[in-house]
Parts: C-alpha cells; structure tokens; sequence
C-alpha cells in the first residue's frame, strides 16, 4: 500500500486539543488523515453524508487533550463512551493488525478501554491500570528524554535505534503509570516478558532518574507501553510536537535534520505501508 492511500482516524469529542498537530504530523508523511468525531463513528446526530466507519481506516489515533473535562479520571468518559458503542469495531481493527496510537489523554482513553496492557486479551473487561495524578501534585509541562527499551515488537519505533536518546515534550497532571498494588510486579514482570513497555524516562546520560526527568513518578519510569502484539501503543509525552527539530527547545544548538518525534510517525507507516 502506498503512503498516500493510508487513511488516518484523528478521533476526537469535546475536550481533545491536539488533534490537529496529530492530523499535521501524518499529513505531512503523505497520507489522508482525517479528525474524525465520536459521534459520526457511532452514528448519532450526523447525517449520512458525515457518518464514518472505523474499518475504512488503516490508522487509528487518540489525541492529547482533556476528553470530556477529565471528569471521573482522565480518558474515563471517552472509554466508556467508546466501549459502549465501539467495542466490536475496535477488536476487529486491532486483530486485522491495523495500528492504535495514544498520546497523552489518549494514553489515558487506551488504558481506561482496557486496550492497554491488554495482558491476555484484546481488551480487558475492567481497566489494568490507571494513570494517577503526577507525584508534583501539579501539571507538569517540560521537556522529557525517552530511551527505548522495546526490542522488537511495537510497530511505532522500528526507526528508532536502541542507544537513540529522544527529546520528546510531556504536558499533562495525571501521567503517573500505575498498575493494582496485588498485581504490580506480576504484570511488571509480564510486560518485560512480552516486549511491552516500550520508552522509558530517563536523564541525559539515559539513566534511570527521578524528578525532574521523571515529571510524574510513573512505576519503574514507564513513559510508552504497547500491547503483546505491538500494534497498539500509548505514551504521556507528545511527538507530534517536535516533528520538526526547530521546535526543540535547543534548536539553534542544531537546527537541521527532523525532530526526535518523526521516528514514530515514520515507523507506523512504514508498517502499514508493507504489511496492510
């Protein structure tokens, strides 16, 4: 399939912020995306002509933002809203090994859908995890480093290379990545098992660090998970934001070349583009 035959679902309701530079980043990579509201996958308070079917899509993308006001916990109203009416819709794009990206507020609606870690089936009845309030009690909004520790499997970080230090910005107060307390280092240890947890917070030695580095205390400083499969994958910060390398922060240190958060755009298409 070539790049400009893939079509990308921007999905969004009231509260998503970054569709557009969601919608920009795949766009500027040759595909048709589109943004795409609830309401017309599901069919309510659209005409026919607006009305969208999640199975014409080869990508599927959760903006950042804050869905429906962050009530009840973030991402929580829009997964319930999605897994209400979508719920066969989603399985069925998962399985055909079409791929779902989460980022920020779309982390959170992956994991509250149950689509992530999804550790033994599509999606789980009842949330594994939950992403709780940074440890600063307060939003953080700064420039985070991610190391790669996935090997093989996620299909959003093949063009990425293992000793690769990214820049990647983070915006969000409840970023925090934790998993039930009975449960926790069994599904720690299940998802280092499965190649699952995909970027890690660290320093800019690529070390383990806390706070700064790490902005929200997130367990083990687990930045981006996916699911066994690797076609699903959620992460706190934004590369949608430093597509470009003159929105680094230090750009004028280095001004030419792309921005750390392309990689990610460009190993999701070259995925689809070869294998759907």
């Amino acid at each position: 399939m070539k790049a400009s035959k893939v079509k990308v679902c921007v999905l969004r309701i009231e509260g998503t912020n970054c569709e557009e530079e969601s919608y920009q980043a795949f766009r500027r990579m040759g595909t048709q995306p589109e943004k795409v509201h609830l309401k017309q996958l599901i069919g309510m308070d659209v005409s026919s002509e607006e009305k969208r079917s999640l199975s014409d899509y080869q990508i599927l993308v959760f903006p950042g933002g804050f869905s429906s006001g962050d009530y009840v916990r973030a991402g929580a109203i829009f997964a319930a809203r999605m897994k209400s009416r979508l719920s066969e819709d989603l399985v069925d794009f998962i399985r055909s090994g079409k791929p779902v990206l989460g980022i920020c507020n779309g982390f959170q609606v992956l994991v509250e859908t149950g689509l992530l870690p999804a550790m033994s089936r599509v999606m789980s009845e009842y949330p594994e995890a939950v992403l709780g309030t940074n440890d600063s009690g307060r939003f953080e909004c700064r420039p985070t480093i991610l190391k790669k520790v996935n090997r093989t499997s996620c299909v959003f970080t093949s063009k990425i290379s293992p000793d690769k230090l990214s820049l990647v910005p983070s915006a969000h107060a409840e970023g925090k990545l934790m998993f039930p307390m009975e449960r926790s280092k069994q599904i720690l240890k299940e998802l280092e098992e499965n190649d699952q947890i995909v970027f890690k917070y660290v320093d800019p030695e690529g070390n383990q660090a806390g706070y700064p580095w790490c902005p929200n205390g997130s367990t083990e400083n687990i930045a981006g998970i996916c699911n066994r499969e690797g076609n699903v994958f959620g992460l706190m910060p934004h590369p949608e934001r430093v597509f470009f390398r003159f929105t680094h922060p230090d750009w004028t240190r280095q001004p030419d070349g792309p921005g750390d958060g392309r990689a990610v755009f460009e190993s999701v298409l070259d995925y689809v583009t070869k294998k759907l």
